[in-house]
Formats: C-alpha cells, structure tokens, sequence
C-alpha cells in the first residue's frame, strides 16, 4: 500500500495537580481553544474538548505521526505555562503528573461527544475520582489506587 491512513480516536482525560478546582469558567473557553490549537500543530484533529473545574476530556483523532505521550506531554507543558500568565489567580497551576488515554470506536463517537458535553451535569451526582476510576475499570485496565492521584 502506497499511503498510510489511521482513524484512530482518543478520549484523554486529565486532572488538575491535586484535582483543584481551577479551571474556572472565566478561563474555559479560551483554555480549550487553546488547547486545540496545540493538537492541531501535531496534526491531531479535536473533535470536542469540555471538563469540570478540575479536569478536562478531550476527543481527538491521535495523527500517525505521533505517540499519545508526546502529545499529552506537549499539550499539558504548553498549556500549563500559558494559564499561568493568564493572572495570579493561576499562577500555581499544574497538570496531573499521569493521564488516562482511552479508545473510542467510531460507532461510539457520538455518545463520547455527548458525554462530554455534559460534564457540567454529569458532575453534579458524581466526582471526578469516581468517574476516572469507573472508566478504568469499564476499559479493564490494572491499577494502583496509590498511584493514580498524583
């Protein structure tokens, strides 16, 4: 085959250090266009970005030509250091030290998109350490409560 083609679909998940509540609605909107920005520089293409106060998902399709740690890395290091020039009020702002990087088949991608549309809501009856871990174990991936929350 001549071309190399992929529809390889991500739902990244993650959390403020410590899952502060920082992401305040006066940054949102201004933090996921600029978020997409960067996804876009690695030829990732953000199909829906939302969250809570303490963290965010982030419905991407991963290019060919990068790895999901690269581009995690590259979005937290960059979006980090520009929220902190945003005010005092974000000048102690980090990421979690880890993430959760999940699959999403195409047949599902409405549902994700709708589901993170609806954090606001979702959050309401359930708290993001709840919800991290429930999607751990509907992936069925291995953890180590001691280590998640860093």
């Amino acid at each position: 085959m001549a071309q190399s083609l992929s529809n390889i679909l991500l739902h990244i998940i993650v959390s403020t250090k410590g899952r502060r509540p920082i992401i305040t609605e006066q940054i949102t909107a201004e933090l996921y266009s600029y978020i997409g920005g960067i996804f876009k520089s690695q030829n990732c293409m953000v199909i829906k970005i939302g969250g809570y106060v303490d963290h965010i998902h982030i419905l991407t399709n991963l290019s060919r030509t990068i790895s999901i740690s690269a581009l995690v890395e590259s979005f937290k290091s960059s979006s980090s250091k520009w929220i902190k020039a945003k005010g005092s009020e974000f000048e102690s702002f980090y990421w979690q030290n880890g993430y959760g990087a999940f699959s999403v088949s195409q047949s599902n991608l409405e549902s994700v998109v709708s589901y993170i549309e609806n954090q606001h809501e979702h959050h309401k009856q359930i708290n993001f350490m709840d919800e991290f871990r429930s999607f751990l174990n509907k992936h069925e991936i291995v953890f180590d409560e001691n280590y998640i929350w860093s």
